[in-house]
């Protein structure tokens, strides 16, 4: 086999929530004990950190990773979707894991995937765990897919859990309400293995105490440990962008850091991920205060994160995000409007079927001019019936369907000091041409 049909073995042979949804969701973990069992249990053989959460899971799995990596550990990462390649999902010290490996699992494994029949989930975890083992990580990085309770992940038994906040998305899998998301991502929660919350809210307090509480988890509710502020934009010497944060209580001698993650909404993420270091300082890793600063200002250079209020260009000033779900929609939102001052915004916009429409779009500008679009994948809502949803909410645009087209149609339009936002879906983020 060559690299490419051991792909299409993976992408295609079966489910795959990413392209066909529901039919790929299971409530149940026997598939992936399976076959970690005919691997030898990789998932034992590695320290490992996991990660849970509505929004904010993949960046704070990021910073970590690159702190870690800054304090000279070997840190694999797994984190999904991915956006331009299959092996971004799987990582060590941020370099992607070699197509060689990938054929070599297939290829080792191929009767034994026939047989069981896996979705593409669970033999992706399989292989991230597989490979993190043989490579002999010091430390694994892993973020849920979905949920918590029963995802693939949730055979790992790490030494420290986070949760980083609960939001409404895949209620159709998870429930619909906050409370019962909340018990699907608490499902990560294990007997005396720490647990950090990066967000308190009323409605989940006393779902993750409850949880914490049955399994002697120590729990950690970040935002009340630590207190974050926005405190303006950074460039270095050679032109690197960062944004800059105060912070009240940490005890490794930071009182300001900076971020190569240029959402202000990192403000919500960064106590956990503080809180988080804390923790795994005190069980004996070797973290100081310089290199969790390297770590947070240098994480898209160490790990190779795409797709988090990336500045695709400047004139016009072109933003791409992933965040697709109501809370993620509002955080960018409210950072754009922080942006546009008194020129024209464009948001180039496309969603998939299966998400609660009417409440992202009511959180969108009715002043913005909108292109919409629609990713090449069977999940995508078509660009037709988006805008004449949206036209019911006041957002008024053009339908320009191939993404990239749409991208060139708002660049074509818009002046210099005009803004342009390209989102709506992670797979539209993956489409753009210069992610």
């Amino acid at each position: 086999m060559n690299y490419q049909s051991s792909l299409d073995f993976l992408l295609q042979a079966l489910p795959m929530f990413q392209r066909v949804g529901a039919s790929a969701f299971k409530k149940d973990l026997s598939n992936t004990l399976k076959l970690c069992e005919h691997l030898g249990n990789p998932q034992t053989k590695f320290k490992s950190i996991h990660i849970a959460g509505t929004n904010g899971k993949g960046s704070t799995a990021h910073a970590l990773a690159s702190v870690l990596q800054e304090a000279g550990y070997k840190t694999g990462l797994y984190t999904s979707p991915h956006l331009k390649s299959f092996r971004e999902r799987i990582k060590i010290n941020g370099i992607e894991i070699p197509e060689s490996e990938v054929i070599n699992f297939v290829e080792a494994n191929k009767l034994f995937l026939l047989a069981l029949k896996p979705s593409f989930f669970e033999m992706t975890v399989a292989l991230s765990f597989d490979y993190f083992a043989r490579m002999g990580v010091d430390y694994a990085v892993i973020e849920t897919g979905m949920g918590g309770r029963f995802d693939s992940t949730n055979i790992v038994h790490p030494i420290l859990s986070i949760i980083t906040n609960i939001g409404f998305d895949h209620e159709q899998f998870l429930g619909n309400s906050i409370d019962k998301i909340a018990f699907e991502k608490a499902g990560i929660i294990k007997e005396n293995v720490p647990v950090v919350i990066g967000q308190t809210q009323d409605e989940t307090i006393e779902v993750f105490q409850s949880k914490a509480s049955e399994n002697k988890a120590a729990i950690t509710f970040a935002d009340q440990s630590f207190q974050t502020k926005f405190n303006g934009y950074a460039t270095d010497a050679s032109g690197k962008r960062r944004v800059a944060y105060e912070i009240v209580g940490f005890p490794l001698g930071l009182q300001k850091v900076q971020m190569d993650l240029m959402g202000t909404y990192q403000a919500k993420n960064l106590p956990g991920i503080l809180s988080a270091l804390c923790i795994l300082n005190e069980m004996g890793l070797d973290i100081n205060g310089n290199q969790v600063s390297e770590g947070l200002a240098n994480i898209v250079k160490n790990t190779g994160l795409k797709g988090r209020w990336q500045i695709l260009q400047d004139k016009p000033l072109t933003i791409c995000d992933t965040g697709h779900n109501v809370d993620g929609i509002q955080e960018i939102v409210g950072q754009l409007m922080t942006l546009k001052k008194a020129h024209t915004l464009y948001m180039v916009l496309g969603m998939v079927k299966d998400k609660d429409h009417a409440k992202v779009l009511e959180k969108l500008p009715k002043e913005a001019i909108y292109i919409f679009c629609e990713a090449d994948q069977p999940r995508s809502m078509p660009a037709a019936a988006l805008k004449n949803l949206a036209d019911g909410f006041g957002l008024h645009g053009t339908v320009v369907t191939e993404v990239n087209a749409a991208l060139a149609d708002a660049k074509k339009r818009a002046g210099a000091e005009d803004l342009i936002f390209i989102g709506g879906s992670t797979f539209v983020v993956a489409e753009i041409n210069e992610l």
